[in-house]
């Protein structure tokens, strides 16, 4: 297993551990941090699906495997933590058309900006993808900033810095790709 790989799935295993154990008492900004960033990551897993499926480039394939290996566990976490307090999950089942009712959130594609990566391929899909992916990850750390700030779970918090850290990495590599 590759080191970055190993490290992403390393870190996302230790973020499962507070919530098998319990924990902290939660407050409003946690719920709403976990409720939208679990579309959000949804989100990015999709492009990073479709960057799977279209993409040739190895740098921009490498950039999807990591957001599916980082985000795909850390949306199962936030489940669990919403399903702990008796929150609402959203519903993520439905791809891009379910979750048109979020195009306000930061960073959110609309339904338009993912359907045009549908119909992009070659050198066009890599640059919408990144420009997309920037700013998708940019609304993440947005988030993850007002969770850091308001939120009171524990490992909420450690989650929301683990999101910006790795994203502004990403958003960094990307802006570079895009020269």
């Amino acid at each position: 297993m590759p080191q970055h790989a190993l490290t992403t799935t390393l870190a996302a295993a230790s973020l499962l551990l507070p919530t098998a154990c319990g924990g902290a008492d939660h407050g409003e900004a946690d719920v709403r941090f976990a409720q939208q960033m679990v579309p959000h990551h949804a989100q990015a897993v999709e492009m990073a699906d479709q960057a799977l499926d279209t993409s040739r480039d190895p740098d921009v394939l490498r950039l999807a495997e990591d957001i599916r290996a980082a985000q795909d566990p850390e949306i199962e976490t936030m489940t669990g933590w919403l399903e702990e307090w008796g929150e609402d999950v959203p519903d993520t089942s439905g791809g891009a058309g379910a979750m048109s009712g979020m195009d306000g959130m930061e960073g959110m594609m609309s339904e338009a900006e993912m359907e045009q990566l549908d119909t992009t391929d070659g050198a066009a899909f890599d640059r919408l993808w990144l420009r997309l992916m920037v700013e998708h990850h940019r609304g993440a750390v947005e988030m993850a900033r007002a969770e850091q700030a308001d939120g009171r779970y524990d490992a909420a918090v450690d989650l929301a810095e683990e999101v910006e850290r790795t994203q502004r990495a990403e958003i960094g590599e990307m802006e570079q790709l895009l020269g």
